[in-house]
């Protein structure tokens, strides 16, 4: 299969829907990472999904649909707090897991009678689930537990001759996936940590509870329970208190010949010193936006990546430190 990256444009519109409605995949942008996406009404074409990626068959998806997109006809029960949340953060990258009316196919929530949807704000991706009006079952669009892809190439790198057709929509601008969201109970519950906080949440919501995986129970979002964002290299992390130590071992490695690279953010690369550094940037959007980038950089240079957690830990870095302990711890 020769796969090719086009631009969004009539043409490779017309082209996805094609290879959407005969149960095909396609890969597109959205402002997080792009997504691997098939028709989620569609068994067979969401188990090709778990094919393309290698992904767990037990690891749920979540369902992109456009910002016009009835949401009754997917789910049972939306709550008030969930129509506020809606109201000041969609389009945009919050997904929100509702109990499932059962329409879309078992194979996306792996059995649970749960459905998590999203609606992305990203322009492409708004283009692409308007022409295809389809809820579209959509991963990440890389292979199961490697980085997760941020530009086209990213997706070309990983899925070439996997699939046909990756509609390009530039780099994405958050970096990082969604935040997920149970919005099944009385109070909205975090899964999985992202670019809206669970203090942005509360403030709306008037509260908001985090959930924490107990051993052994099935997974209830995607990027509870796997190894996840892994570059092809060696990896080490160390806390901010400990980025002398991984000077240290930086300077260690680069003796006995290994190509070592120390990934931080600016500030840190500042308080270092070094010329092997793959700078994540100055402040929390920067470094949400690079993470996935600068590893994927690392593993094209570096025999090892180490890497210095930032100093601030709250908010939007909850998210980045959930894919940069997977990634590297």
């Amino acid at each position: 299969m020769e796969t090719r990256i086009y631009n969004i444009d009539g043409h490779s519109l017309a082209l996805a829907k094609k290879i959407i409605e005969s149960g095909g995949a396609v890969a597109f942008p959205t402002e997080t990472v792009y997504g691997l996406g098939a028709n989620a009404l569609n068994d067979e074409a969401v188990r090709g999904i778990y094919a393309i990626k290698g992904r767990p068959s037990d690891n749920p998806l979540i369902v992109h649909v456009h910002k016009d997109y009835d949401l009754s006809s997917l789910v049972d029960f939306i709550p008030e707090y969930s129509k506020e949340l809606a109201k000041a953060f969609l389009p945009g990258p919050l997904t929100m897991v509702y109990r499932s009316s059962k329409k879309v196919s078992p194979v996306v929530s792996c059995g649970l009678d749960t459905l998590a949807v999203r609606i992305p704000s990203h322009e492409g991706a708004q283009e692409f689930l308007k022409y295809v009006d389809l809820p579209i079952a959509a991963p990440s669009a890389n292979i199961s537990k490697h980085v997760s892809p941020v530009t086209a190439q990213h997706v070309f790198d990983d899925l070439n001759g996997r699939i046909s057709c990756i509609l390009d929509g530039g780099k994405c601008s958050g970096g990082i996936e969604s935040t997920v969201l149970d919005c099944t109970g009385d109070v909205p519950c975090v899964l999985r940590s992202g670019l809206v906080t669970r203090d942005m949440i509360a403030q709306v919501a008037g509260e908001c509870d985090e959930y924490h995986m107990v051993e052994g129970e099935k997974v209830r979002s995607p990027g509870m329970k796997y190894k996840h964002y892994s570059p092809r290299c060696m990896t080490r992390l160390y806390s901010y208190s400990d980025r002398f130590e991984a000077l240290r071992e930086y300077t260690e490695c680069k003796k006995r010949g290994l190509k070592a690279y120390i990934m931080c953010d600016d500030g840190v690369a500042e308080e270092l010193k070094i010329n092997d550094v793959l700078k994540l940037g100055a402040d929390e959007s920067e470094i949400a936006r690079n993470l996935y980038d600068k590893l994927r950089e690392g593993e094209q240079v570096a025999e090892i990546i180490i890497a210095v957690a930032p100093l601030k830990q709250d908010g939007v870095m909850v998210g980045v430190m959930n894919r940069l302990s997977k990634a590297c711890g």
